[in-house]
């Protein structure tokens, strides 16, 4: 009989001042794809830019997103 195992990861610790879902997915895509253009984001997550605009000028202001040119990585 053939047993294939799954490997198991722990999800990423989320900071807890993070209130908002959609601003822990965009954390979570962050943490698990790295830097990322705002394009990038919004077709993977299916999220309109403007709203992306706006989480993560609130990620940023809570210092844990960064901004180079068009592309944001986490602190």
């Amino acid at each position: 009989m053939l047993e294939t195992q799954t490997a198991r990861t722990a999800a990423p610790a989320l900071p807890p001042e993070l209130q908002s879902p959609r601003a822990k997915l965009v954390y979570l895509y962050l943490t698990t794809n790295g830097d990322a253009t705002v394009s990038e984001m919004g077709d993977s997550l299916g999220m309109k830019k403007l709203s992306l605009y706006s989480i993560l000028k609130t990620l940023r202001k809570e210092g844990m997103v960064d901004c180079e040119g068009d592309t944001y990585a986490l602190n």
